[in-house]
């Protein structure tokens, strides 16, 4: 591969997923390093001050501060966006960050949001609290149902917001029908793929205009950094994120994108046999347990939507037990398996959402996104499946179960 393959798209949109989560976006400096070279630094010189105002005017290419470009970030996004089938991508400093950004540098005063009411605890304080701060008003709608964005949608509304499957409940959404509901009416679809990736379900394919990640799960996938990322088209990431962007300074570090980036060489690996052990768990849970949230095990309501949509469901579901009292029994009854709000690592995790992830919503809000007293959400890791299984069983017998 030649220094500037990588981010040659005639070439590289030829590649397959693989590949491209391997090379995509990769640019060798003149020593020809194998692996990505880390570039610490805030910022860049110039050879004369014509340069530097011609940088800061549009008229040269080059970088000009690490809060804007920086040669390790700028390879990560666009080995992300390849990965998406996106025009363009720019890399945030958390997932959060970058679910902030995806809204905020679209949405002004008078407009409104439709949002999936199962989501993440800091997206739903991101839709029914943050926004209505800014005159942004909100309506929440079962996300299962497309008929139900229709139903909200008013003259003013700029965007459908939502997380599929969803954290933690695993609910489905249906992206072709509520993405063409949106495109018919000028709405921008904004998703969160994070328990996904573009390894697994690519939003865009079914419509979505913008699509929104946590890096630090499976991207990462190993506990180590925090990142985001937002993709959509070259003209949404420069003229609508990207002012946003250069003023907020939310950005990604050098370092934190060269993690990713190798994290990403693995993807493809880690996600799908995580995805194995965790439909070996679910199977072992099933019977076991109340209730087991997996959506390709065919129990799961939208099981065959999730087929439909994914190549595989990952490593991360949910089940229940009764109550909070059995849930936190079977929690502290573990030896293998941590007890950790985290997800998308290659060690199994185990959490109990009402009391962590979900805390700061409030309890009749939990109620309606389904996250009961009793629900546990588990990310299986690379362990060998049996040993995560034994663990598990021993541990449920603590319980009662």
């Amino acid at each position: 591969m030649k220094r500037k393959t990588g981010q040659d798209r005639s070439i590289t949109q030829n590649w397959r997923p693989a590949t491209r989560a391997i090379r995509g976006g990769t640019a060798r400096s003149e020593y020809g390093e194998t692996s990505e070279a880390l570039f610490l630094t805030s910022g860049y010189c110039y050879d004369k001050a014509g340069d530097a105002a011609a940088r800061f005017a549009g008229e040269q290419e080059g970088m000009t501060y690490s809060r804007l470009q920086n040669p390790t970030v700028q390879m990560l996004e666009e080995r992300i966006a390849l990965l998406e089938g996106a025009e363009a991508c720019r890399t945030m400093a958390t997932g959060m960050a970058a679910m902030t950004a995806a809204l905020l540098c679209q949405l002004q005063t008078g407009d409104h949001l439709v949002g999936g009411r199962a989501a993440f605890g800091s997206c739903r304080w991101l839709t029914d609290t943050l926004l209505p701060k800014f005159g942004i008003a909100t309506t929440i709608v079962d996300a299962r149902d497309p008929q139900a964005f229709l139903d909200a949608v008013r003259p003013e509304t700029k965007v459908f917001f939502f997380e599929t499957p969803a954290n933690p409940t695993m609910d489905i959404a249906d992206l072709k029908a509520i993405c063409d509901i949106a495109r018919e009416r000028g709405i921008t679809t904004v998703v969160d793929n994070a328990f996904a990736t573009p390894a697994l379900q690519r939003p865009m394919e079914f419509g979505a205009d913008v699509t929104a990640y946590s890096a630090t799960k499976m991207m990462d996938g190993q506990g180590r950094v925090l990142a985001g990322a937002v993709c959509g088209t070259e003209d949404f990431i420069t003229n609508t994120l990207l002012p946003f962007t250069r003023n907020t300074g939310p950005t990604l570090s050098p370092f934190n994108a060269w993690v990713v980036l190798k994290g990403l060489e693995t993807l493809d690996l880690r996600i799908h046999r995580q995805s194995e052990n965790a439909m070996k768990v679910g199977q072992f849970l099933e019977g076991r347990v109340p209730r087991v949230l997996h959506p390709f095990l065919p129990s799961h309501p939208q099981h065959e939507l999730a087929m439909r949509q994914m190549d595989a469901c990952g490593p991360i579901f949910a089940f229940e037990v009764e109550g909070r009292e059995q849930a936190h029994s079977l929690l502290d009854g573990l030896e293998l398996v941590d007890i950790s709000n985290n997800i998308g690592d290659s060690r199994s995790l185990m959490t109990h959402p009402a009391s962590t992830t979900h805390a700061s919503v409030s309890p009749d809000k939990q109620a309606e996104m389904g996250v009961t007293e009793g629900l546990l959400r588990i990310n299986v890791g690379l362990e060998d499946a049996q040993d995560v299984i034994d663990d598990l069983d021993q541990a449920l017998s603590k319980a009662g179960l």
